[in-house]
């Protein structure tokens, strides 16, 4: 199978580059600076045993590249971008016949649950995968990818139903896909119910926000802000009746496996930080704490934390706001006020 990486940052550069390392067919999908960054010099990828330099093949647009029967798409764009490049990349003709919404494989190797629903709309076969993968991209060409022994956990199954079955998530396809990634440095479970882990790695991601815009999630301010924010996000699915793993099932998958290494950089920060970091003028919080929000106003469960945290966000994205542009106390002073209603 050849991998087709729509989404080429810190994510979609770990796997795919990775991919290439361990001998599979890689495409690279990238725009703007990145895309010439990777064009010229390659993919640098910073791991735990140094800095691998990958020539792997790298196109700016759907257009530019001829799928084939045996091509796997793998989206590691943010959510806020999945609408776009699903449009974009489900009508290409496959050869032999037909396009790549009937055809192709689609991955959705992100965050937040919401993209295997928009996947679903365009493509008939839609896999899910729950991103256990701490990595950094903050300059055009350069990924960083920090753990060890394996470089993340990818936890995947099919999505909706397989032949008929519900919740038929380990299939065949599944099984090749995770065998190449297992080869490529990664645990790579497959599971019959993807989206429980996805739904309880949500619950995780509630406190990328509060790193972002407090740009630290270390003070006793963000630590309260964030345990509210889980405590919100668990009542809700709850209440709506979505089973989650568990934080200590997910600490249990990764502990020994996906471990930070000592590393000559910065330490990894969330992607949500990383997103205000590089100024990319959106941020994925309306699909991770906006989830919750979403599903808790459907189920009459408040969420003023998550709520607040959303807007910050947004007041941050819209501002122009480096990380760190307001504090936890200042975020927890206006829950308190209930601005945000």
């Amino acid at each position: 199978m050849r991998y087709i990486i729509i989404g080429s940052g810190a994510v979609g550069g770990s796997i795919g580059g990775r991919l290439h390392e361990s001998g599979r067919s890689v495409v690279l999908v990238a725009r703007g600076a990145h895309f010439e960054a990777l064009r010229d010099n390659g993919l640098r990828l910073m791991v735990p045993t140094g800095t691998l330099t990958l020539d792997v093949p790298v196109v700016a647009r759907p257009e530019d590249v001829e799928l084939r029967a045996d091509d796997v798409l793998v989206l590691a764009v943010k959510t806020q971008d999945s609408v776009a490049a699903l449009d974009a990349w489900a009508a290409r003709p496959v050869a032999g016949g037909g396009t790549a919404g009937e055809r192709l494989p689609l991955v959705c190797a992100q965050n937040g649950v919401e993209n295997e629903r928009l996947a679903l709309r365009r493509f008939r076969n839609v896999y899910g995968v729950c991103v256990i993968l701490p990595s950094t991209y903050l300059k055009p060409g350069e990924v960083v990818a920090p753990c060890g022994p394996y470089t993340g956990a990818l936890v995947i199954g099919r999505y909706g139903t397989a032949a008929g079955r519900p919740g038929a998530g380990a299939d065949d396809t599944a099984r090749r896909i995770a065998g190449d990634l297992e080869k490529a440095r990664f645990l790579a479970p497959v599971v019959a119910d993807v989206m429980r882990w996805k739904y309880g790695k949500l619950l995780g991601n509630l406190a990328n926000v509060v790193e972002a815009v407090c740009g630290s999630a270390s003070d006793a301010a963000a630590k309260d802000l964030i345990a509210r924010a889980k405590a919100e996000g668990a009542a809700v699915l709850d209440a709506a009746g979505i089973a989650y793993a568990s934080g200590a099932e997910i600490t249990e998958l990764r502990e020994g496996t996906v471990d930070p290494q000592p590393m000559p950089v910065e330490r990894t920060r969330g992607s949500s930080w990383q997103s205000l970091a590089r100024g990319a003028g959106s941020i994925e919080t309306d699909y991770l704490n906006g989830e919750l929000v979403l599903l808790g106003r459907e189920h009459g469960v408040p969420a003023p934390v998550n709520a607040a945290l959303q807007d910050a966000a947004r007041e941050s994205v819209r501002e122009g706001r480096e990380p760190g542009g307001l504090t936890a106390q200042e975020l927890s002073g206006r829950i308190a006020a209930g601005a945000t209603g």
